[in-house]
């Protein structure tokens, strides 16, 4: 009887051991909103993550994040507020001569989020809904994300969550390397996601210092170049979780090299279902897409 009572535990612990386990399990095929799902609403915004989630088939949330001048973790992709879709606080449009203007490493966030982002035409996503809202931050939307699963009982959302910066921008538009990974991964800690994200860039050094000193946070390597698989690999210096090429980049040998790394492929971003079909037949591991209907109509 002794023997029961103890193991009973161990085996219902087991169980929810099992039940973690696969919560936080990387999706066999990661269909992820682009900025939220660009072609629909307005990019990187809370309202555009929460537009995405209720799109049936979408497992990932992508965006971009910079710092303000005041340390402060932002969603959003420009390293200056765009003429192309940004409103002044007073309603007015930014002149292209001010396109560099008004740099998100140059603003403190209280400045920041008086612009209008949402409300002025986009003319390249002629279906984007028109809302007048802000550059949120990336800790409020996480947590307005979590809140929704929460209220919803919906699955647990991926997020892949890349670092706008380069060797060009440092001190300019974005900090160091090491001072922008440490403000980033401090707010994924503390809103206690970190099995459900993955941390991506175009500039290696961020996440070769995240490979390094967290190395149970998923990375994924952009790369839009003619470089060979082995090449881009070489380059990174480590085998990341995902290569994440330019979708026309993306081949049968690319796909089957990768896989024979346990390498995921991710390719960014196909918007017709001719060419999301085209990636899916290769055997890709997920999309990116502007268009989160369209990839999720596709078979």
């Amino acid at each position: 009887m002794k023997k029961c009572f103890i193991a009973a535990p161990i085996l219902f612990c087991s169980i929810l051991n099992l039940n973690v386990n696969a919560q936080d399990k990387f999706p066999a095929f990661s269909a992820e909103a682009h900025r939220g799902g660009r072609g629909l609403m307005p990019e990187n915004t809370i309202e555009a993550m929460l537009h995405a989630m209720t799109i049936k088939g979408i497992t990932t949330l992508e965006m971009d994040t910079h710092i303000t001048k005041d340390n402060q973790v932002v969603v959003t992709h420009d390293d200056y507020l765009s003429p192309a879709f940004m409103l002044t606080p007073e309603g007015k449009e930014i002149p292209k001569t001010d396109a560099k203007k008004y740099p998100i490493f140059g603003m403190s966030y209280k400045e920041l989020r008086t612009f209008d982002l949402g409300s002025k035409y986009f003319d390249l996503f002629p279906q984007q809904k028109k809302i007048k809202t802000h550059i949120p931050l990336l800790a409020d939307l996480i947590d307005a994300v979590q809140k929704n699963i929460k209220k919803t009982g919906n699955k647990q959302f991926f997020y892949n969550i890349e670092t706008k910066c380069d060797v060009k921008g440092d001190g300019v538009t974005n900090p160091e390397p090491e001072v922008f990974v440490k403000l980033l991964m401090d707010v994924i800690i503390k809103k206690k996601i970190t099995p459900y994200v993955v941390i991506q860039s175009f500039d290696k050094r961020t996440i070769q210092i995240i490979n390094k000193k967290y190395p149970e946070v998923k990375t994924s390597f952009l790369v839009a170049n003619k470089k060979s698989y082995e090449e881009n690999i070489a380059d990174l210096g480590f085998k990341p979780f995902i290569l994440s090429p330019v979708w026309q980049m993306v081949n049968e040998e690319l796909v089957a090299k990768a896989h024979a790394d346990g390498v995921k492929i991710i390719p960014w971003t196909p918007n017709t279902l001719t060419d999301i079909q085209k990636l899916k037949s290769l055997k890709v591991d997920g999309i990116i897409s502007d268009y989160p209907d369209i990839l999720t109509q596709a078979q």
